[in-house]
This record gives C-alpha cells, sequence and structure tokens, in this order.
C-alpha cells in the first residue's frame, strides 16, 4: 500500500478491527461433510429441504440430503472460464406457488466479449427428472466486454419483493463511475425484469434506469437485514475488501476513491480524502477476499441472530460481522483450511458452506452447527 501513514491509520481509527478474534472452525463447530461438487458456486435450499447447487462449468444438481443428485436439465449455455460460468441460484419469493427459480451466469457476446445475465424459469421436478422450463433472459450487463472476471452477479430479493442483481465492473474500472453503463453497480428490478418507476434513475430511462447504486468494483454478496437494509460485500483491489450498507442512489466511490491501491502498486485516494462517496462501513487490508454473504435469523446459533457470515476465498476463513445501526465491526474470524465460495442458513438454522477448492478436484459442502 503506498499511502502515508497518517492516512492509514486515519483509516484504521473508522474500520473495524482487521480480526476480532479468530477462531479454528473444528473449535467452534461440529462439521459434517455432507457432498462433493464439482466447482460449485452457489445454492439455495427448496420449501422440502432440498438443495439446488450450481456448478461454474454450467451444470445445476438437485441435492437430497443423505440421498441422491439429480441433474436438472435445460440451463443455459454458459462462458466458462476464469471467473466466469454458472454463478447463483434463487428462488422466487412465492416459490411454492409458481415455481420459478432465479439464476446468473456469464454469456458470451460478439468476438471475445462477454457479459453476466441473469434468467428466470420454472422448475419442475417429476419424480426422478428435473428441468427448467420457459427460460427467458430478464437482465444482462451492458456492455458486454473482453476479459473473464468481475461479473458479481449475485441475486437477492429484498423483502417488498423487488429484485436486486450485484453488477461487477468487469475489471474495466471506469464503467463503475458511467451511468449510460450497469457495470460496477447493483440494480433493482421488477420480479419480471421491467424496471420499478422508483428506482432513483428511472426518468433517465435505458440501463440508468436499472440503477440502484454505483460506484462498485466486484460485489460478490448482497443480502437484506431484519430492517429491509441491503449489505453488500466487494472484492477491493490491493487491499480494501469491503461490506457496505447499499442506500438508494448512492455512490460507493470505486475507482475514484477505495481503501486499497491498483495491484500495480498505483495509489487510489482513500475514502475519507472525498466525503461525498458512501464509505464502507468495514473494510479490510489485509483483505479477506469475500465470496457469498448471508445474514443469520436461525435459531441453532441463537446468540448470533442478526449477525452477517460472509465466506473467505484467499483469507480461507468465514467472517462473522455484528451490525450496530448503520455501523458494522469483524466480530469473529473461523479458519476453515480451504475457500469458501458461498454460505447458507439451511431450513433447521444450521450454517451450510460450499468450498471453492475441495481437497482433491472437488468442493465440499459442509453443515456447521453447534458444538
Amino acid at each position: 500500500m503506498n499511502k502515508p501513514l497518517t492516512m492509514i491509520l486515519m483509516a484504521l481509527s473508522v474500520s473495524a478491527p482487521m480480526v476480532a478474534c479468530s477462531t479454528s472452525a473444528e473449535a467452534a463447530f461440529t462439521i459434517t461433510v455432507v457432498s462433493r461438487f464439482e466447482e460449485p458456486w452457489a445454492m439455495t435450499f427448496l420449501p422440502d429441504g432440498r438443495l439446488l447447487v450450481t456448478e461454474k462449468k454450467g451444470k445445476l444438481k438437485l441435492y437430497t440430503i443423505g440421498g441422491n443428485t439429480l441433474e436438472i436439465g435445460g440451463v443455459p449455455t454458459v462462458a466458462y472460464g476464469g471467473q466466469g460460468g454458472f454463478g447463483d441460484i434463487v428462488l422466487h419469493p412465492q416459490y411454492k406457488a409458481n415455481s420459478l427459480v432465479y439464476l446468473s451466469y456469464a454469456e458470451a457476446g460478439e468476438g471475445d466479449t462477454r457479459g453476466a445475465a441473469v434468467a428466470r424459469a420454472k422448475l419442475v421436478l417429476d419424480g426422478q427428472d428435473g428441468r427448467l422450463e420457459d427460460l427467458k433472459v430478464i437482465w444482462r450487463q451492458v456492455p458486454k466486454v473482453p476479459g473473464a472476471g468481475h461479473y458479481g452477479h449475485r441475486i437477492a430479493f429484498s423483502p417488498d419483493g423487488h429484485l436486486f442483481i450485484s453488477s461487477g465492473e468487469r475489471q474495466k474500472f471506469d464503467p463503475a463511475q458511467d451511468m449510460k453503463s450497469n457495470l460496477g453497480k447493483i440494480v433493482r428490478l421488477n420480479d419480471d425484469g421491467s424496471v420499478p418507476q422508483d428506482n432513483p434513475f428511472a426518468s433517465q430511462g435505458g440501463v440508468t434506469a436499472q440503477i440502484w447504486s454505483l460506484g462498485h468494483r466486484n460485489p460478490l454478496g448482497i443480502a437484506f437485514d431484519d430492517k429491509g437494509w441491503l449489505w453488500n460485500q466487494e472484492m477491493g483491489p490491493k487491499g480494501g475488501d469491503e461490506l457496505n450498507l447499499v442506500k438508494k442512489g448512492a455512490n460507493y466511490g470505486y475507482p475514484i476513491v477505495s481503501n486499497g491501491d491498483h495491484y500495480d502498486g498505483k495509489p487510489i485516494p482513500d475514502h475519507d480524502t472525498r466525503p461525498e462517496f458512501n464509505a464502507p462501513a468495514v473494510s479490510w487490508n489485509p483483505v479477506i477476499s469475500p465470496a457469498g454473504l448471508i445474514i443469520y435469523d436461525g435459531s441453532q446459533f441463537a446468540g448470533w441472530r442478526g449477525d452477517g457470515f460472509i465466506g473467505g476465498l484467499g483469507s480461507q476463513s468465514l467472517v462473522r460481522v455484528e451490525f450496530d445501526g448503520e455501523k458494522a465491526r469483524e466480530a469473529q474470524r473461523f479458519d476453515m483450511h480451504a475457500r469458501i465460495r458461498e454460505v447458507e442458513q439451511g431450513p433447521d438454522g444450521a450454517l451450510w458452506v460450499l468450498e471453492d477448492e475441495g481437497r482433491g478436484s472437488q468442493g465440499r459442502l459442509l453443515k456447521l452447527t453447534p458444538r
């Protein structure tokens, strides 16, 4: 980091401690190895307790806990490579009535260009057969660009039923501030992909109307808390991973400001030099390389209700975050001994995690329960 010492100290004074408490996962949890998947990326539970898991190369698996694994047909072709491939999977809030699922993936464009897309489809399960029907793309990154990094493409529904999608800046920096592009943004849509009239920039039309917030780098987790507030975490550059409270129309400053620097060593001004940009609630340096994000509301870990859990890739960790209104801090870090791509809460309140790279060629699915 090429920042003056005074600036570093100022940044630390408004950020959470880097590691409040580091604990081995074995000491904190009973860990059950449930299954293994090939390059798993995301998962979501069905109401009957079965689990949908995406594999980055383009497969959707339906896993019955303690039972069989079924490959779901009708999945779109994905542009696999680099950080690209099959991404997120979530259920429509009224899934029990409509059987709709939403999925994200990297999609090939003209020439060597690629971009993230989000589609919705009906999940049809007939005994030992499963497939997606009536699949329709409802959102795309604009524009498609060369490269295979920083897609973002996490999906979440708000309590009032709006669809939120995180869109990375595709390692192109400037699009995060370009209002004619939806790269480096968090977008808000209706469940059919149309634009809500009360979006902050709806009157401007086009992709600008989709934008809820801007100035993001590579947002790889979005989740709503019990107040209905949206939080996102994103990978910073060299230093400066962030957890943000995402507000309507707000600008989070990338690449103009960051609490990290460019990988080539070129400095980026800190957030406190430009107060017009929203600063992160927590920033990390050294980084945690954040992946999936949930805000826990289960009963098995009653003392952690309302806390956030972030999967750590490079840090090979599961990070617990405590919230205090609009403030947040890292409260605990669990050493998982593997890159953690995804974290979810199970129907019984257990924590479930997917390893990005497991022991051997497959990522393990782990169930974490109290000791």
